[in-house]
């Protein structure tokens, strides 16, 4: 069944007031002048809002740009698929590493700036709070800034890993020009780490929120976000305490891997033991005029394959556009046996589905469309899929990758190898140990994560780059080092020319 959560009830509260706002500008649910009293409710209606973002980006501001989808389709997991080259023809291009200013996922700029200035306007809120008197509102009162931390440093590592050099502001812009200065991604990461340490301040936050809080920020996802923020940085001054803090959550108890793989997918296995942060989707809200309302998904309609028959009962597949198909070589992957192969991706036989572009018969099986998940409203936009955002599986192999790749030392006995141990009992159901090495790890990794939009940041901090350059039948593109970052959006060097904030696109794109 699922999970409705105070922030959640909050977000649809709010949901239905605006078509959008400007990534510059104040979120409409301001509704305090700057630096007047903010009650409890205030505070958590701009926290609502801030939350509501996480709901925006499988149609961010009216485009096709589900964030796992965009950050996978640059990994040597999946291709784009879809009609042909030309539909949804900017995310052919940031498959193929030719992104244009014009063409691109622009729609994630556009949802996680606004994100920003919603995170902005909590902890605005926050530090002209009113009513927080005794020690337990002054608990709540920390706990809301914390949220609303993590929620800042996770819309703008986003933004930061696609982007690299951009804008960022923590105060309404409100005097022409509505601008701000443009920082280096070094001073971008700076920024983040500053609010993922508030985050993580301990006490802050529990390390696992009750049931009632289901979809609010825990401690643990705080953890995992500086351990993907610091990793993705390469920041080795911080690697030692990244590793503690993986210790931590291995060792706290709160967490553990789900015990079958295919089925934590499943509608009634949202939040499980496992999950360590998730975007509670609805099957309601979302309309074709609007990307900035309602609660569902569209990432399962998109990625499922077009023309597949629907089976009878709740949970069985059903079609979609075909979109992201899976290459033969990540099927590949897996040993015999791994549930995590079929858990992961479905492959299925010519005459099932109807073949469309980059066709190779497997497509991803986690956020799949499935049958009763979208039963109301403009139903390929309203799956009630949750996205799983941070699983406990992170943790055990980002542990192991620490101490074998990064040469940190094992924390309280902890070592890579358990570590490793655990994730494929799970994948077999049985024990199967393999040697904790580099190269293992890494493809455990692959491996578990597939269509959950890790693998293209992974081939990109760990300097793995050369298995991006591919010719063949479906796929010939070449990797330069710039394309790390995207081009900036031709609307906003537009929008910044002429002014004292023009902004400066990134190498590669002039």
């Amino acid at each position: 069944m699922k999970k409705y959560s105070l922030i959640l009830i909050l977000a649809v509260v709010v949901g239905l007031q605006s078509c959008g706002d400007d990534f510059l500008s104040s979120s409409p649910t301001e509704k305090q002048k700057a630096g007047d009293p903010a009650t409890e409710s205030v505070i958590l209606s701009n926290l609502g809002a801030a939350y509501q973002i996480l709901l925006f980006d499988s149609y961010a501001n009216n485009n096709y740009n589900s964030i796992v989808l965009m950050s996978d389709l640059r990994s040597d997991d999946i291709y784009k698929g879809g009609g042909d080259a030309g539909d949804q023809h900017q995310l052919y291009l940031l498959s193929l590493f030719t992104s244009t200013p014009q063409e691109l996922p622009a729609g994630l700029w556009n949802i996680y700036y606004t994100g920003l200035a919603r995170c902005n306007n909590v902890l605005i809120a926050c530090e002209n709070a009113v009513g927080f008197e005794d020690e337990g509102k002054l608990k709540k009162l920390e706990q809301y800034k914390a949220e609303a931390h993590f929620l800042r440093a996770y819309y703008m590592h986003l933004l930061w890993k696609f982007w690299g050099n951009i804008p960022y502001f923590e105060e309404p812009l409100i005097e022409p020009p509505y601008m701000t200065r443009q920082y280096t991604a070094d001073e971008i990461y700076k920024e983040i780490m500053e609010d993922i340490d508030q985050a993580c301040v301990v006490g802050a936050l529990p390390m696992k929120v009750e049931t009632a809080d289901l979809g609010r920020v825990s401690r643990a996802a705080a953890l995992l976000l500086k351990a993907r923020v610091v990793m993705y940085q390469k920041d080795q001054s911080r690697y030692a305490e990244v590793t503690k803090d993986m210790a931590e959550l291995i060792n706290s108890g709160e967490y553990d891997l789900f015990g079958d793989f295919a089925a934590m997918w499943l509608d009634q296995n949202e939040f499980s033991n496992e999950s360590v942060f998730e975007a509670n989707h609805l099957p309601e809200g979302k309309t074709w005029a609007s990307g900035w309302q309602g609660y569902g998904t569209n990432l399962p309609a998109f990625i499922a394959p077009n023309g597949l028959s629907a089976g009878d009962k709740t949970g069985d597949f059903k079609g979609g556009w075909g979109f992201g198909p899976v290459r033969q070589a990540t099927w590949n992957i897996f040993e015999e046996g791994d549930t995590r192969r079929e858990g992961s991706i479905n492959r299925w036989d010519a005459g099932q589905y109807t073949a469309r572009f980059q066709d190779t018969g497997l497509f991803m099986a986690k956020y799949s469309a499935r049958v009763g998940y979208n039963p109301q409203g403009d139903v390929d936009l309203n799956y009630c899929n949750n996205l799983r955002i941070f699983r406990f599986a992170e943790a055990l192999l980002n542990y192991a990758e620490l101490l074998v790749i990064h040469g940190q030392a094992p924390v309280d006995g902890l070592t890579a190898q358990t570590c490793l141990d655990r994730v494929r009992r799970r994948a077999f159901g049985e024990d199967k140990p393999i040697p904790a090495t580099a190269e293992n790890i890494k493809l455990e990794r692959r491996r578990e994560f597939v269509g959950e939009g890790m693998r293209f940041w992974d081939i990109v901090r760990w300097g793995d780059t050369n298995l991006l350059t591919e010719s063949t039948e479906l796929s010939t593109r070449t990797w330069r080092d710039e394309y790390k970052y995207l081009p900036i959006p031709q609307t906003e060097m537009d929008r910044t020319a002429k002014t004292d904030f023009a902004l400066t696109q990134n190498p590669g794109y002039n």
